[in-house]
């Protein structure tokens, strides 16, 4: 073994590290990686930046701008309103929403699906008197399955597809996923339908947005006497004395009220301020302040809450600036919202609430103008977990959506032209008829999957140049060479399989993809199996919370446990990877042609 595999090795051994302690970004554990390789000689610097004009880059980037433009149509809220009739039943409301968000998810990123329907799926359970756990998970692993059944339902398709065709001078095309995706997905769909009942019973109770959120039960009023300390000061100086624990969410001035108000503005005598902390900040702030208790437990809905003025749930997202962050470092009034409540796997937490760091997939309760509040929601890379209003004044915005991106698809499908110069042509198709804004389009790009990408693709090509695929691949070949060939890809599909739980789905089709290629190589079998195996195993991530962002997104408002993906998601890769080795063999045959 050459110096430059060594080196190579030990970058590789470094980064699967770094993505198992989970303590750094995915994405720029991938620049780690890339600096590394260059600083090692092993990738040439003109060809440190050559992932990222890689056409599954690009493509990734435009069907994640095509999602957020039919997510923004409303077409899926209307399409479930006719649906209502039937979302009585238990199972057949399982059995609706898991199938809508697996069909959507083989035309749009399977995030960005989950996240159209996750707050209509939110409404739904809580109208019907059911829990939301009940169809979040469901939810989230019918999006993981519906991606296996076109070349952009994920990222992995797509970079596999790259993978075929340096091995073989052709890339998949669209529909080449779709007979072994439809078979396992409407499997799986069978499954979920019913086994929304694995999950623990207190799970499946029947909790409301009151009784996750009584935010009158850490509400008070309190008035302003004429010799408090605060007279002439402002809602501020009020905050500071309760180490920003405390919060002002209004104050009634004789007959006004001014909810949400700013930071800056004075307190005067007789003001009454409705407050939200915990107990012993309130009384610390009360004794300090001079400050007279008025009433607690039975607040008048309108202190906190008018026809612009309203409380908002959301779920943080991958990307988000508060990750990482307290509410005191984010000063969240900078943004026209208070923080008044966060939960954690379905836990609200109020103990230093201000200095609290949130994570992804934490749920905030916000108090704002409900006007702005899309907008500062966008900004603080918040998900609202409440159904939104469809616009129904401009049709177009609507319709031309939904078409653009069949037509796209069919260009693609009849081989007109290839995947990436179609969807840029849909794109400019929603720009030019101004569908979305340039900005956007900007930000529906996800850049911590770009980044991940283009950074790890040069690495892994690193494999290549160094000969350490070829090293692996033939001692995988001669380690498997009295094993039947349905065995070896068994093999390749469970370890893609333990992999994907621990590094990004598209980085573990970046590493397992050129070795079970290569390896199909020195054992003289169609490369067609193995690639196909590496796709499906890396995009079925059902084990933990973590391994996947639609996993992430739904922990919080499901109020689930690390555990209860194990509960669902345990017999469902089971139960996928029985339906789809064989029929990947039945599909691709083994033998090269």
């Amino acid at each position: 073994m050459t110096f430059a595999q060594i080196s190579l090795i030990a970058v590789l051994v470094c980064t699967l590290g770094l993505f198992i302690w989970g303590r750094w970004r995915h994405d720029v554990v991938a620049v780690l990686a890339l600096a590394a390789t260059l600083l090692l000689g092993l990738v040439e610097p003109k060809e440190a930046f050559t992932g990222f004009a890689d056409p599954a880059v690009v493509t990734v980037a435009l069907v994640l701008i095509m999602s957020a433009a039919i997510r923004s149509s409303g077409v899926l809220q209307r399409l479930i309103r006719y649906l209502e009739p039937l979302l009585e039943r238990p199972n057949l409301q399982v059995f609706i929403f898991v199938g809508l968000v697996t069909l959507l998810s083989g035309f749009m990123n399977n995030v960005g699906a989950l996240a159209v329907l996750l707050p209509v799926a939110i409404y739904s359970a809580e109208k019907t008197g059911r829990s939301p756990a009940t169809l979040l998970m469901p939810l989230s692993f019918g999006s993981l399955l519906g991606g296996l059944m076109t070349l952009i339902g994920t990222p992995p398709n797509l970079l596999i597809s790259s993978v075929r065709q340096d091995l073989t001078g052709t890339p998949y095309s669209m529909f080449d996923f779709t007979p072994v995706g439809v078979t396992v997905a409407l499997v799986g769909l069978v499954y979920l339908t019913f086994a929304w009942r694995l999950l623990p019973p207190d799970r499946r109770g029947t909790p409301t947005p009151e009784s996750r959120f009584r935010i009158e039960d850490y509400v008070t009023e309190a008035r302003m006497t004429a010799d408090s300390s605060l007279v002439g000061k402002s809602v501020r100086d009020l905050e500071k004395i309760g180490d920003d624990e405390i919060t002002v969410l209004s104050i009634i001035r004789q007959n006004d009220r001014r909810l949400a108000p700013s930071g800056w503005v004075r307190l005067r005598d007789d003001d009454v301020l409705v407050l939200e902390a915990d107990s012993t900040i309130l009384k610390r702030v009360v004794d300090e302040a001079k400050l007279e208790l008025v009433g607690k437990g039975d607040l008048d809905p309108t202190y906190v809450r008018s026809d612009h003025v309203g409380i908002v749930e959301a779920v943080i997202t991958r990307g988000s600036p508060m990750i990482g962050r307290s509410p005191m470092g984010m000063r969240l009034r900078d943004y026209g919202v208070n923080l008044l409540a966060i939960s954690r796997q379905g836990r609200r937490s109020t103990t230093r609430l201000a200095t609290q760091r949130f994570r992804e997939g934490d749920v905030v309760v916000l108090q704002g103008d409900l006007e702005q509040m899309p907008v500062k929601l966008r900004e603080l890379g918040a998900l609202p977990l409440a159904e939104r209003k469809v616009d129904l004044g401009r049709p177009a915005k609507v319709v031309l959506p939904v078409g653009v991106m069949l037509g796209a698809v069919a260009l693609t499908a009849t081989g007109v032209l290839p995947v990436a110069v179609a969807f840029l042509l849909a794109v400019l198709v929603l720009a030019l008829f101004q569908v979305m804004r340039l900005t956007d389009m900007y930000e529906a790009i996800d850049g911590s999957i770009i980044v991940l990408m283009g950074a790890l693709i040069p690495v892994t090509e690193a494999m290549k140049t160094t000969g350490l695929t070829e090293q692996i691949a033939s001692g995988i070949a001669m380690a498997g060479a009295d094993m039947a060939p349905l065995a070896l890809l068994t093999f390749i599909f469970v370890m893609t399989l333990l992999i994907t739980p621990i590094v990004n789905n598209a980085a573990t089709v970046l590493l397992m993809g050129p070795i079970a290629g290569g390896f199909a190589v020195k054992a003289g079998l169609s490369v067609d199996p193995f690639l196909m195996a590496v796709a499906i195993a890396a995009s079925c991530e059902f084990l933990t919370p973590f391994g996947h962002q639609s996993n992430v997104l739904v922990l919080g408002p499901g109020g689930y446990r690390f555990g209860d993906y194990a509960r669902l998601g345990v017999p469902l890769a089971i139960i996928v990877t029985l339906v789809a080795v064989p029929m990947i063999a039945l599909v691709w045959p083994f033998t090269p042609g």
